[in-house]
């Protein structure tokens, strides 16, 4: 799907169609599509890459072109195996329009369509890559603010757990981390690439604001080392907690059921067919009852005392 996309005095708005300076939002193309994003001068091979989930973060540089590729991340949505995961997005700086390339519609994106920032100028390219990125370090940083706020209300929920959920629960989360430190850190190896190739270095405002993409790209990976860290000793310390919440259970069950044991031991003593005391008493079954609740309650004290229960 394209859509064309140009900044005016209203703001941003949706064309039917190219025109010069514009933004081309291109999201899983067909190859019709391609072709047509080829005769833009977008080449069959940078669709590619875009579209390869598995494609890392990287620059090239044309005199006709500057081709940015960087890893965004995009929520899969809680239910899924992994949460979190990062897409390539790849970026075609043209010498009359941007053209962005994603395989998954995306926050990223819709931020920059709904017009978050108000610099944003179509026709303004390389600004224009430079809100991209920032976008994106800040997408990075809201979703791990998400993350460790789902952490906390699984490790509420650990404390009292004998299961394996709440384990498995984290280590999707810890997958996420995984795959967003591996994206930030390549994105980061291409940004400090595009420094030097000053590439961003025409306007002093181009030149604060990568300052500012690199300030919260780092602490974005900052932020996911920290994480990382933490969650890692949770899913060990729970890890015991669960054995040690097993184990208090399983006591209590076998103190339990050496109380309960009593009265059947009673019992069968006097189920014995040979003379016994009391037999003849007509409260014999009172006195039996009442022995019997008395060792139990006096077993019961005993485990409490010696915290066995």
């Amino acid at each position: 799907m394209l859509k064309f996309i140009k900044s005016t005095e209203q703001g941003l708005q949706c064309l039917d169609s190219f025109v010069n300076g514009c933004w081309v939002s291109a999201i899983d193309p067909t190859p019709e599509e391609v072709k047509q994003l080829e005769e833009w001068g977008v080449y069959p091979e940078y669709v590619q890459y875009s579209l390869d989930i598995d494609e890392m973060a990287r620059t090239e540089r044309d005199e006709e072109y500057t081709f940015i590729l960087i890893r965004i991340p995009f929520d899969n949505g809680a239910a899924a195996d992994v949460p979190y995961i990062t897409l390539p997005l790849g970026i075609m700086l043209l010498n009359n329009c941007v053209v962005t390339i994603c395989k998954q519609e995306n926050e990223v994106i819709r931020a920059l369509q709904n017009g978050k920032y108000r610099g944003l100028k179509t026709a303004k390219r390389y600004r224009f890559a430079l809100y991209l990125l920032l976008e994106t370090a800040t997408r990075y940083l809201t979703l791990l603010r998400q993350i460790n706020k789902t952490t906390e209300v699984i490790e509420d929920r650990l404390e009292k757990s004998t299961r394996n959920r709440e384990v498995l629960e984290l280590l999707k989360y810890q997958k996420c981390l995984t795959y967003f430190a591996t994206a930030l850190r390549s994105n980061e190896v291409m940004m400090e690439r595009l420094r030097r190739m000053q590439v961003f270095n025409q306007y002093e405002e181009d030149q604060d604001l990568l300052e500012d993409v690199l300030t919260e790209n780092q602490q974005a990976i900052q932020m996911v080392n920290i994480a990382s860290e933490v969650l890692a000793a949770l899913m060990d310390a729970f890890a015991s907690v669960i054995s040690n919440n097993l184990n208090v259970i399983m006591k209590i069950l076998a103190a339990l059921t050496i109380a309960l044991n009593i009265p059947t031991i009673v019992a069968s003593f006097y189920g014995m067919n040979v003379g016994l005391p009391l037999q003849e008493h007509p409260s014999a079954f009172v006195y039996i009852v009442a022995l019997a609740v008395l060792l139990t309650v006096l077993a019961m004290y005993i485990f409490y005392k010696r915290d066995w229960l």
